[in-house]
């Protein structure tokens, strides 16, 4: 359990304009890269702004976020998540602070089709009759991921890699997007019962759109917790779990969580989970070790890592009840 202490204002999380690097010139990539480099070196957090995703399509994916939650409870609960399903997970369903309550959201989830029978493969449950909400969806979910890749990308020139050096391991991604919504913190919450607790994500980078409430807390390398402002036309990045690995942890996965204690409102954000294909093998970067240096972390397999997190993180949940 990590127990809450109140986080300080800061403006300390880098914004990172990269609207010229999809040009393609060099010299705006190394500048684009440099940032994401010190980003990740101290935070593991950072803005990105003019990232070419359509601020239309944003605003049409939280209003589809917003009609779906709005539902009656019922009717959520026949998309309820299941094994080998994607779908509705019910408030205190998931618990990422595994000393802590469950946590105080609930989720819709769904992801890329992948092949049946593969280990990432996952069935979506889509509801009938809810006109727009898978298209209008799919399509945010089509340009975040064009975003993933291109962040991607300048995370490998970040690391002296090839521009293009992991886009072949994101080939048969699942690509998980992930709807939450956080009620207002309740005065009866249990002790240290947050809406998300506090957790490092476990894949490679998580793209976040957040509404205009508040309430991600990040840990910085240096273990202040601050607030990460809610910012027009940004979005949030921030490294996962492989990445500290792929790096020997010269890149940093921050500790974070969610207190929506201020507001007094819901609280919407919507998560892309930009990970790898399941079999991809992860171990330590060649400019990112030194010859006859012993690696800090064992080689592992995407998306065995991911699911182990995943299934912890619910297991300790349904342990509590």
């Amino acid at each position: 359990m990590l127990v809450y202490t109140e986080p300080k204002d800061s403006e300390s999380i880098p914004v990172i304009d990269i609207s010229e690097t999809f040009s393609g010139d060099e010299a705006a990539l190394d500048r684009a890269a440099a940032e994401i480099r010190d980003a990740c070196m101290n935070t593991g957090f950072f803005y990105v702004t003019n990232h070419g995703v359509n601020q239309k399509l944003i605003d049409v994916a939280f209003r589809e976020s917003n009609r779906f939650f709005d539902q009656p409870h019922d009717w959520k609960m026949k998309l309820a998540k299941k094994s080998g399903t994607n779908g509705y997970e019910p408030s205190e369903t998931q618990r990422l602070d595994n000393g802590s309550p469950g946590d105080i959201k609930e989720s819709y989830n769904f992801s890329m089709t992948t092949t049946p029978g593969t280990p990432d493969y996952v069935l979506n449950q889509w509801p009938d009759n809810f006109a727009g909400f898978r298209e209008d969806l799919d399509a945010y979910h089509q340009q975040v991921r064009d975003l993933g890749l291109h962040i991607s990308r300048l995370i490998a020139k970040s690391l002296g890699m090839p521009f293009n050096y992991f886009d072949p391991s994101f080939e048969n991604q699942k690509a998980a997007l992930r709807l939450l919504r956080y009620p207002p913190q309740p005065t009866d919450a249990k002790f240290n019962q947050l809406g998300a607790g506090a957790h490092t994500d476990w894949g490679w980078i998580t793209i976040l759109a957040q509404d205009d409430i508040g309430g991600l807390e990040v840990q910085t390398a240096a273990g202040e917790w601050i607030r990460v402002k809610p910012t027009p036309g940004a979005f949030v990045v921030n490294l996962g779990d492989l990445v500290e690995n792929w790096t020997n942890g010269l890149y940093h996965s921050s500790l974070h969580r969610v207190m929506n204690n201020r507001s007094g409102r819901d609280r919407h954000s919507i998560v892309l989970f930009y990970d790898q294909s399941y079999e991809t093998p992860v171990e330590v970067l060649p400019t990112c070790i030194i010859p006859g240096e012993t690696p800090k972390f064992e080689p592992c397999i995407s998306g065995e890592h991911r699911r182990a997190k995943y299934l912890a993180s619910r297991a300790a949940s349904a342990a509590a009840e």
